[in-house]
């Protein structure tokens, strides 16, 4: 099993945060993994993304060309990935904040209204958690009882409530 994903969007919307959740999910179910972020000079409002690999084999680079997954949180992230998800693959894009639709036929597309569910749902920057949460039931790679096991482990104790409201986010875009 590998699994190549990419998490895009702007500085700030939580994409390495959203894809460091899911790499220590995978560490914690003793997977071989991968995080590397990508950010420019601007960091917040900046374009962001990052790159992580989830493998029951040693990953050779950490480098993605062709993400099995792509989860797109504003259109200039679409647009830059969009033609790199490996045919079979999967598009997570929050269809609140990109008004494009994707133009491929041979990839899955979840359009989730990622911002506005974690807006109605108590914290409107939480819409990363929402959208990983939904290709979590797409996609076979981990459980979501896994990661949400992970968010409460590697949350410090001092921060419990801030865990409580990650692990619903992610509840609710698996639920989407």
């Amino acid at each position: 099993m590998i699994q190549k994903i990419i998490f895009a969007g702007f500085g700030g919307q939580g994409v390495l945060f959203a894809g460091k959740t899911l790499a220590y999910a995978g560490m914690d179910e003793e997977l071989q993994i991968s995080w590397l972020p990508s950010y420019g000079p601007e960091m917040r409002g900046g374009t962001a993304n990052c790159s992580v690999i989830l493998s029951d084999e040693p990953i050779g680079s950490p480098v993605i060309t062709s993400p099995d997954i792509l989860i797109a949180m504003n259109k200039p992230s679409l647009e830059k990935f969009e033609n790199a998800v490996a045919p079979g693959g999967l598009i997570v894009l929050d269809s609140f904040l990109i008004d494009k639709k994707v133009e491929r036929d041979d990839v899955d597309v979840i359009y989730i209204p990622a911002k506005q569910l974690a807006e109605e749902n108590g914290n409107a920057t939480l819409g990363n958690m929402i959208m990983l949460g939904a290709s979590l039931k797409h996609k076979d790679m981990i459980s979501l009882e896994a990661v949400c096991r992970s968010v409460e482990e590697h949350t410090p104790q001092s921060r419990a409530a801030l865990a409580e409201l990650n692990k619903k986010m992610i509840t609710i875009g698996y639920q989407y």
